[in-house]
């Protein structure tokens, strides 16, 4: 039996054929499982990235630090690739920079392709990614506070094709989920609606202008609404200012 001494699962995405894909943290491995929770294949490592609970270090240091492995994993709209978003920098590589690789389901092996997030400060994590078609991806990019203490929690669009040629997924701003514009009051919130979470770790698309945020709440420690008190699961849904032309299957 498999438990959470084993693996750290962060990221979880379900395939045509009932199975699911998950990325953990403790390997860093992507796992395979049934959809009665049985390990389909032996975990697939990360070519020269390992973690500190790794078992196989055999005497060498780790190159990331603990809880830092795939935070995301995405399944690419065509259901052929998967790309695994690691949490933190791997040594070696500039402060900052998050490996985004590509996994081949067919060959079941990477494909030695590898893009770069730059996190807006090295003290930021991810909390989730999600294909928007085959080259654009909706990013959760977060600080670590909660509360009045919250500085920065945003999605990003991050595009792999690189137009302005620095070597880096190029990122267009989508929701300041700090800055939420609240016209009708709801929930009882001002004009302006926050969600000053420390741990948002999910994002989802309702449709082509509709995305779905969710948050971890770590139950019983995080209190970002209100001071002293624990955190609900709270879930919101966002209406963009314009519409993503996301690919019809990232809609499905």
């Amino acid at each position: 039996m498999l438990t959470g001494a084993d693996f750290d699962v962060e990221s979880i995405v379900r395939m045509p054929d009932g199975t699911y894909w998950m990325g953990d943290e403790f390997g860093p491995w992507l796992l395979h499982f049934s959809a009665k929770g049985r390990l389909l294949e032996a975990p697939i490592a990360l070519d020269g990235v390992k973690a500190p609970e790794n078992p196989y270090l055999d005497g060498a240091q780790p190159n990331i630090a603990s809880s830092k492995g795939f935070e995301g994993l995405v399944r690419s709209v065509d259901g052929r690739r998967l790309y695994p978003l690691l949490e933190g920098t791997v040594t070696g590589d500039t402060p900052g920079d998050l490996r985004f690789s590509e996994f081949d389901l067919r060959k079941r092996a990477y494909t030695g392709k590898r893009f770069v997030y730059r996190l807006e400060s090295t003290a930021n994590a991810i909390g989730d990614a999600i294909a928007v078609d085959r080259h654009r991806f909706l990013v959760i990019e977060r600080d670590g506070g909660q509360g009045d203490t919250a500085r920065l929690k945003r999605i990003y669009l991050a595009d792999t094709r690189d137009r302005d040629g620095d070597g880096l997924m190029d990122k267009t701003l989508v929701a300041d989920l700090l800055d939420i514009a609240n016209p009708k009051g709801l929930g009882g919130f001002g004009k302006t609606f926050r969600f000053p979470f420390q741990t948002i770790e999910d994002v989802n698309l309702v449709d082509d202008r509709t995305l779905a945020v969710l948050n971890d709440n770590n139950f019983p420690f995080s209190s970002g609404r209100t001071a002293g008190r624990a955190d609900d699961n709270e879930f919101i849904t966002i209406r963009l200012s314009a519409p993503l032309h996301a690919d019809r299957r990232a809609l499905r």
